[in-house]
């Protein structure tokens, strides 16, 4: 056997060319050994809240009724879970929602614990929709990676996206009362651009549902559990009860026939390398 030392390479082709992902060093060395985010800085952190409710005549897009009990609901929780600053801005165009997080990530979160934004808009696979077009969720997330916001490499930084990911109807399928099913994580723990948690209301390609009185289904279930299980639960735990929640509480009643009865599962894409335990 060739006693050559061995070398990682990467799985990329030929013509293309790569990009290492690399990340500075900001925190101390206990805060690396820990398996748990450290969550005691002066500040929880600051939290954004995106909510487009009213869209541009030529978009054809509908108001988006309901939206604002969303917004309330998740203003109400971060207050609740620590986040002294929380920010709602209401009805921006694609423009305005790049040029915020822009702004936002060049501020110094060096005393903050970590940062979250909540999306609330119309959306396919791949985008967000400002009042008057389309953003790539890349767009929005990309100011925030640990090259590029100093201040929160190495912090969880958090997003939660209710919106449309597609045109897909689920139908669900019945479970017999006795019939026992072992519930999988929706999580893809990823090891590169680390330390973001995407929480997107749907699986891609299907339609995200949303009530007009009490809101959307994604965000009464992120509401209910982490209301009730913060000062206990680490976050991943709890939007895998989100997603039982969601999934088992929940069906359409719409007004078109062919559109009641429907069902939903958010999709949870996990970057975090540590638990995170808003609760100190």
């Amino acid at each position: 056997m060739s006693t050559m030392e061995a070398r990682d390479v990467t799985d990329a082709l030929p013509s293309i060319r790569t990009r290492a992902s690399t990340f500075p060093s900001v925190a101390p060395e206990s805060d690396y050994n820990s398996d748990r985010y450290r969550m005691n800085y002066k500040n929880m952190g600051m939290a954004v809240i995106i909510n487009n409710k009213n869209f541009h005549p030529r978009t054809g897009m509908n108001t988006r009724t309901g939206t604002d009990v969303d917004a309330a609901n998740m203003k109400d929780l971060l207050k609740t879970i620590g986040f002294e600053n929380v920010v709602t801005l209401n009805d921006l165009t694609a423009f305005q929602m790049i040029d915020h997080m822009r702004k936002v990530a060049l501020l110094d979160h060096s005393e903050n614990s970590c940062f979250v934004c909540v999306i609330l808009t119309h959306g396919e696979e791949g985008y967000v929709f400002g009042t008057d077009d389309k953003v790539q969720v890349e767009q929005m997330v990309a100011p925030f990676k640990g090259h590029k916001c100093l201040s929160l490499a190495g912090k969880p930084k958090i997003f939660l996206i209710q919106a449309c990911r597609g045109t897909e109807l689920d139908p669900g399928v019945e479970v017999p009362d006795g019939m026992e099913i072992e519930m999988e994580e929706e999580v893809r723990r990823i090891p590169t651009e680390a330390d973001f948690l995407m929480a997107y209301s749907v699986v891609p390609g299907y339609f995200a549902w949303r009530n007009s009185t009490r809101g959307s289904w994604f965000i009464q279930a992120v509401y209910d559990v982490i209301k009730t299980n913060w000062k206990t639960m680490d976050l991943l735990t709890m939007m895998t009860r989100v997603n039982k929640k969601v999934a088992y509480d929940f069906q359409s009643n719409a007004n078109k026939e062919h559109m009641n009865n429907k069902k939903q599962i958010p999709c949870i894409t996990s970057m975090l390398t540590k638990d995170v335990f808003f609760y100190q």
